[in-house]
C-alpha cells in the first residue's frame, strides 16, 4: 500500500497525485507527518495543497523559492476556480498555501531565511509593555506577530518609523485585502496597530496622533452571522477525531475541551498532571488573561478522552504537562498547532463559521448554554469573564433564552 492508499480511497485522487510534479519529494514530506503522528485528515489536505504549490510555482525540480514568489502563488491560488478545486461559499485567502508552501521548501532546505527586522528592538520593547499591563504570554505573542508583519511590510521602502503614516497604514491593509484578507482579519489587525502607535507615540518613535486614525472596517455580517459553528457541526467535528491514532486521541480530549468548557488554546496548553483531582473528578484551569484560577467537574466523556490520551496516544515525556508535541522532543504543545488542528479538521469537514479555530468553539459553547436558559451571568463566570459586556461578543442574544434563568448544569450538553 501505498502513501495516497493510505489517506484516500478514491482512485482518481491516487491518479491526480500521482500525476503531479515532484512525486518523491511530497510522499517523503507527507510520509514524515503521518510518521510524526499527524492525522490523516490533515495529511489529505496538506497532500491537496502540495499539487497547487507544485503547479502554480511551476516547479518540476526542487529549488530555492523567494518568500514573494510563494505569496504571489498564494494570491493565484486564492482566485483560482477550477476542476482542482472546489467552489468555495466565499473568496479563499492564501494564508494556509503560503504557509504549507513555507514548511513543505523548508522541510527539504530550498526555503531562504529572512534577516532580522531593523524594528525588532522596538517589538521587544512593546511586548514587554504588554506584559507589564497584564496581558497573556498568547495575546503578547499575536500583538507582535501582526505588528512585525507590518513593520516588515514598510521596512521594504523605508528604514525609520518616523516616516510612517497614516497612509502606509491604508496602503497595507489595502493590499492585504486584495490578498484575500477577510473583513474581521483587518479588524483585528487593526486594533492591534492601535495599540502599537499609541505605545510608539508615547516612545516618540513616531508622529502622534496616528493611532487615532487606524479605523477598522465594520463587519456587518458579523451582526447577524455567528462566530462559531453551529452544535450539530461541533459534534460532527468531535465525531471525526474517533480514531486510535494518537493524533485522533489528543485531537478528541482537546476539542471536548474547547467545546464543553469553553477554553482558550493557551488554557489547554497549560494543563498539567496536577489540575486533574481524578477522585474528585475536578480540574483546575489557570486562566489565560489576569490570572486567576477555575475549577471545573470533569464531564464523563471529557475524562474519557483524556485517559485514552495518556494511555494509548501520548508519547513518553519528562514534561508534566498533559498534552504534548508529535515530534522529538515531546514538549508542550503551543496554541499555534491547537488552532491549526481545529482549523484543518473544520475546513475538511466543510464547516465554515466567520472565525475558524479554537476560539469559535468558545463561541459554539457560549452559544449553547445562552440557549439551554443560563444566565449572562452565569456564563461570564464560567467562561472566566469578569464583565458581562464580553459575554455578549460570545453569545448571540436571544430574547427568548434571557426570559429563562436557569442554573447552570454540563448535563446533555453532549
Amino acid at each position: 500500500m501505498n502513501l495516497f492508499d493510505e489517506i484516500s480511497l478514491w482512485p482518481s485522487v491516487h491518479a491526480r497525485h500521482e500525476a503531479a510534479p515532484l512525486l518523491r519529494e511530497r510522499e517523503q514530506y507527507l510520509t514524515t507527518m503521518l510518521k510524526r503522528g499527524v492525522s490523516r485528515i490533515v495529511v489529505r489536505s496538506t497532500a491537496a495543497y502540495l499539487i497547487h504549490i507544485v503547479r502554480l510555482l511551476r516547479m518540476t525540480a526542487l529549488r530555492r523559492i523567494e518568500l514573494n514568489e510563494i505569496e504571489a502563488a498564494g494570491r493565484e491560488w486564492a482566485a483560482y476556480e477550477g476542476p482542482l478545486r472546489k467552489k468555495l461559499r466565499r473568496p479563499g485567502a492564501p494564508f494556509m498555501f503560503v504557509r504549507t508552501a513555507q514548511s513543505w521548501l523548508r522541510f527539504h532546505g530550498q526555503l531562504p531565511t529572512l534577516p532580522p527586522s531593523p524594528f525588532q528592538p522596538l517589538i521587544e520593547e512593546f511586548a514587554e509593555a504588554m506584559r507589564i499591563r497584564g496581558l497573556s504570554s498568547p495575546t503578547v505573542d499575536a500583538l507582535c506577530y501582526r505588528t512585525l508583519r507590518f513593520l516588515r511590510w514598510f521596512g521594504d521602502q523605508y528604514q525609520s518609523l518616523n516616516s510612517v503614516s497614516l497612509r502606509h497604514i491604508d496602503e497595507f491593509f489595502a493590499s492585504k485585502r486584495r490578498e484575500g484578507w477577510s473583513v474581521s482579519t483587518v479588524a483585528s489587525n487593526s486594533q492591534t496597530l492601535r495599540s502599537f502607535f499609541s505605545y510608539a507615540a508615547l516612545r516618540g518613535w513616531c508622529a502622534p496622533g496616528i493611532a487615532l486614525g487606524i479605523q477598522s472596517p465594520k463587519n456587518r455580517r458579523s451582526d447577524n452571522r455567528p462566530k462559531g459553528p453551529k452544535w450539530t457541526e461541533v459534534r460532527r467535528l468531535i465525531a471525526s477525531a474517533s480514531g486510535s491514532s494518537p493524533s485522533d486521541l489528543r485531537a478528541k480530549a482537546i476539542l471536548l475541551l474547547f467545546a464543553v468548557y469553553g477554553l482558550r488554546s493557551s488554557e489547554v496548553a497549560q494543563l498539567r498532571f496536577s489540575d486533574f483531582d481524578w477522585y474528585g473528578e475536578t480540574f483546575t484551569v489557570h486562566r489565560a488573561k489576569r490570572g486567576g484560577i477555575q475549577q471545573f467537574p470533569i464531564q464523563y466523556e471529557v475524562g474519557e478522552a483524556i485517559i485514552r490520551y495518556l494511555q494509548h496516544g501520548r508519547p513518553r515525556s519528562a514534561t508534566d504537562y498533559v498534552f504534548v508535541t508529535a515530534p522529538v522532543p515531546h514538549g508542550r504543545i503551543r496554541p499555534g498547532p491547537m488552532h491549526q488542528l481545529v482549523s484543518t479538521r473544520m475546513s475538511a469537514l466543510g464547516i465554515r463559521p466567520e472565525q475558524l479555530g479554537p476560539h469559535s468553539l468558545r463561541h459554539a459553547c457560549a452559544t449553547r448554554l445562552l440557549k439551554k436558559g443560563t444566565s449572562l451571568r452565569e456564563i461570564a463566570d464560567f467562561l472566566g469573564h469578569r464583565n458581562l459586556k464580553t459575554v455578549s461578543i460570545y453569545a448571540r442574544l436571544d430574547t427568548r433564552s434571557l426570559r429563562k434563568v436557569a442554573s447552570f448544569s454540563m448535563a446533555g450538553v453532549l
